[in-house]
């Protein structure tokens, strides 16, 4: 026979003819009808054995019992896909299926199919199962998607943040260490609303120029205005003497309102009567109109943002308008990217194997605008001892890594994380893509030195890592699922309030584990976001939710290598084990814009 099967015991691809083998090799017909007799005494001896009542093992299954291969999941590799049918809509949603393969087809056959049983013995096991394999890292426990979100942001608030004050003109971008509370009435006295006159009693009113109105009033000079009189009450001056019953005076908005005055009346309502020196108004008068009360916004003592609050522009004139010189903030984490893999260009075109960075120019952007402070990405290639180094030289509180995180030959990142004594938190995620994700907590030597000068943790305990995937949208659906979280703790920021949105079409699922598919946000058949229309979306045909709701429609190319699909999404849906329905509501991630920087929450909205 030789060291191979004769052609007439092979048969064609996807024959269910029993003498197809599924990682075991394929056997000649003796050999099979060797197993066959095997599997029938082996058969026959269990049952003598039941009918004996003889008991049985507990737990795990009988040495002659085949495992229920079909109930367990494919072990994930570090580019997992998701199979799945395809849509009405996006048809070009079917990627390839890159689970393992040897190792699926050997517990499912191919496309997860059973093994293939001898029609004349359905109920009894082909051949006994193969002994088991020694874990490997690889076999890893994955605590679910919501589990490791939650351990993310209970990492980053564990973290006692000490705060620093610094001048209003550097807190762009920062986040409030105390809240912000009113020094003074906002605004701190009656004032003019309009450019206008002011009033006091009924009208007519006989027109006046201001008295007593201070240092400015005695620098003006009467310079003619359209009605012939001077420039009146204007802002920056000194109270003004009060304002008798039945006068009026010109006066600019944001100017003090004399005592006794009760109405401004704007320049447009007003008539001028030149000859009697009369002031008329072309409408009803109500009192305290347009005059901003003291106090209107905001008494002294009030808060007006709680601490955590991210500083905007307008937080920025928020405080300067309540009295601050300088604000208490939070300084922003520091993060430094490691980026791993011999394979990668930094420039060029793809060739010879080598493929181009997608993650360096991608990630760093992406953390800046969640408020962190990024250095520069480090190119470490596939080299253990490059990555020790980094790692235990780090004064980040964040070090991030693209790559290396799954089990293959040059995957250094769990054996120098055990090596240098990290502690694993979180190590594989039930999510796709992205699964072979972790969370990790380093060890310093030296506590005191580096991030803890800022922010104070336990003796010895280093900067958090989280390990992201190699390929693109995997490393996205890390970025949200561990970096974003911890990064909000660490910037003293609360965690983020998630929101839901109907989902148009029905979105596949994976059998147990949580799926992150980028979409588009829609009002009937229109996008919200107008670029969106044609990089990736189905062109908005109105169909599914409509009636002018606002609702969201997943975009094809969502396989873990690609990007072209994120780079048109506003987010990405969190899509349950088993998939939804199209109208069916669902968590959705904002994804961090770039563009927001330095300031802004960093999310389409």
């Amino acid at each position: 026979m030789g060291g191979g099967p004769s052609p007439a015991d092979v048969h064609p691809p996807g024959d269910s003819s029993p003498a197809v083998g599924h990682g075991r090799g394929v056997g000649s017909s003796s050999a099979w009808a060797a197993e066959e007799d095997r599997a029938v005494e082996q058969a026959l001896a269990l049952v003598g054995r039941r009918s004996s009542g003889e008991p049985q093992p507990m737990g795990r299954p009988h040495a002659t019992e085949q495992p229920r291969s079909m109930d367990r999941p494919c072990p994930a590799g570090d580019s997992e896909e998701v199979p799945r049918s395809p849509s009405p809509d996006h048809s070009a949603d079917t990627a390839p299926v890159r689970h393992d393969r040897h190792e699926c087809e050997h517990r499912y056959g191919p496309e997860h199919e059973p093994l293939p049983q001898p029609p004349h013995l359905p109920d009894l096991p082909t051949s006994p199962p193969p002994p088991p394999s020694p874990p490997t890292r690889g076999h890893r426990h994955s605590v679910s998607w919501e589990e490791a979100r939650a351990l993310a942001v209970r990492c980053g608030r564990a973290v006692v943040v000490r705060g620093g004050t610094i001048p209003l003109d550097g807190a762009l971008g920062h986040v409030l260490a105390e809240p912000l509370v009113a020094f003074t009435d906002l605004p701190s006295f009656d004032t003019s609303a309009m450019d206008g006159w002011v009033v006091s009693g009924p009208g007519p009113w006989k027109i006046r120029e201001p008295a007593g109105a201070g240092n400015k009033a005695e620098t003006v000079t009467k310079k003619s205005t359209g009605s012939g009189r001077g420039m009146g009450i204007l802002a920056g001056q000194s109270a003004p003497a009060a304002l008798a019953d039945g006068d009026a005076v010109r006066i600019a908005t944001g100017a003090r309102i004399p005592a006794d005055a009760n109405a401004v009346i704007r320049s447009e309502h007003a008539h001028v009567d030149e000859t009697r020196g009369l002031l008329h108004a072309q409408q009803r008068v109500l009192p305290g109109q347009d005059i901003r009360p003291r106090g209107q916004e905001c008494r002294a003592g009030d808060q007006l943002m709680p601490a955590g609050t991210l500083v905007t522009p307008a937080v920025l004139g928020l405080a300067a308008a309540a009295g601050y010189d300088a604000l208490a903030v939070v300084p922003r984490p520091r993060v430094d990217v490691l980026v791993l893999g011999d394979e990668l260009l930094t420039g060029g075109l793809p060739h010879d194997g080598l493929i181009r960075d997608a993650l360096g120019p991608m990630i760093g952007p992406w953390l800046r605008a969640l408020g962190a402070e990024v250095s520069a990405p480090q190119r470490l290639g596939d080299d253990a001892a490059a990555l020790r180094h980094a790692l235990t030289t780090s004064d980040a509180d964040l070090v991030v890594t693209t790559g290396g995180t799954a089990a293959g030959p040059v995957d250094h990142v769990h054996p120098v994380l055990a090596e240098i004594g990290a502690e694993l938190l979180v190590d594989g995620v039930a999510v796709r893509p992205g699964h072979p994700m972790l969370l990790a907590r380093l060890v310093k030597e030296n506590a005191a030195a580096g991030p803890s000068e800022r922010r104070s943790g336990a003796r010895g305990e280093g900067p958090y890592l989280v390990g992201l995937p190699g390929n693109p949208l995997a490393a996205v659906s890390g970025l949200l699922t561990l970096a974003e979280p911890l990064l909000r703790g660490l910037a003293g920021r609360g965690p983020q309030v998630p929101y839901r949105a109907v989902v148009r079409d029905e979105v596949h699922g994976h059998p147990q584990d949580t799926r992150l598919v980028p979409v588009v946000h829609r009002v009937g058949g229109a996008a919200v976001r107008p670029e969106s229309n044609g990089n990736g979306c189905d062109g908005g045909s109105g169909t599914g939710t409509g009636g002018g709701a606002e609702h969201v429609v997943p975009l094809r190319y969502s396989g873990p290598a690609m990007l072209r699909g994120i780079a048109a999404a506003d987010g990405l849906a969190v899509v349950p084990p088993g998939g939804v329905r199209s109208g069916t509501e669902v968590e959705i991630l904002d994804l961090p814009s770039a563009s927001a920087m330095p300031w802004s929450e960093g999310c389409f909205t």
